[in-house]
């Protein structure tokens, strides 16, 4: 019996002993790789009013393209700012359905979770814009669902933004810092994934390296026109009012 409880003692103090010296990373970078499903995509954007020429083009893309199309970017990230910055693409041949804005990546995005504040430079269509705001407050339901992403164990998260996009986002307690890939935080830990189901895309970290970030890493975008995401989004409207239903997938895409 004594043996038992020497045994019992032993265990819960090694157990206490690994809580309390636990590896809590609060600065690194992060690869993250999007991924969209684009004959989904595209199959939605199918009508009666374009399907003579969209149908053929669609067919003709599912003979020489993947159903998925994969996009990197990095996350650079200290206990209080994040940096996402996309990685340049080296093959650009998807066609017309390519050059879709939810497809494409063009935001570098710079978070200053002390302050709640962003700096979101935004390339739409032609036009390059620099969006100083708040952050996006998202009122996310945290589950029980656990997932394990990059070595990480992740809690899951859901979430509704733009008042109709449907958002899963799985975090890593063991990275305290409230920040995630585009413009998604809020959460008590890093996003490691993130899913958008009705949109078909997603956003998963590949790697996460646990490494000091000197300060000139963390700096923010500095190009293009100046504006808030109010300004931001009547700037699109505008543009885009002729532009029927595309106008509102665009408007997503962009205000993302």
């Amino acid at each position: 019996m004594k043996r038992i409880v020497i045994i019992v003692a032993a265990i819960f103090v090694s157990t206490s002993v690994c809580a309390q010296y636990a590896r809590f990373v609060t600065e690194g970078t992060i690869e993250f790789e999007k991924s969209v499903n684009m004959y989904a995509l595209i199959r939605k954007n199918i009508n009666k009013d374009n399907e003579s020429f969209l149908q053929p083009a669609f067919e003709q893309y599912r003979k020489s393209q993947p159903q998925f199309k994969k996009l990197k970017s990095n996350l650079t990230f200290s206990k209080d700012r994040t940096l996402f910055r996309p990685v340049e693409e080296t093959e650009t041949n998807a066609g017309f359905f390519g050059a879709s804005p939810m497809v494409s990546q063009n935001n570098i995005i710079y978070t200053n979770l002390t302050t709640a504040s962003s700096i979101a430079q935004k390339k739409v269509f032609e036009e390059t814009f620099l969006v100083k705001d708040s952050i996006r407050k998202i009122n996310w339901k945290i589950t029980t669902e656990m997932r394990d992403i990059a070595g990480y164990q992740c809690r899951r998260a859901n979430a509704i933004v733009l008042d109709s996009i449907y958002v899963v986002a799985f975090y890593a307690e063991k990275i305290p810092v409230s920040g995630g890939p585009e413009s998604f935080t809020g959460l008590p830990g890093m996003i490691l994934g993130l899913a958008l189901p009705h949109e078909n895309i997603t956003w998963f970290a590949t790697k996460v390296t646990d490494q000091s970030v000197p300060a000139n890493a963390l700096t923010p975008p500095a190009k293009g026109k100046q504006m808030n995401n109010k300004q931001l989004h009547e700037t699109i409207l505008s543009a885009l009012k002729d532009w029927g239903e595309y106008a509102q997938t665009a408007l997503k895409a962009f205000l993302l």
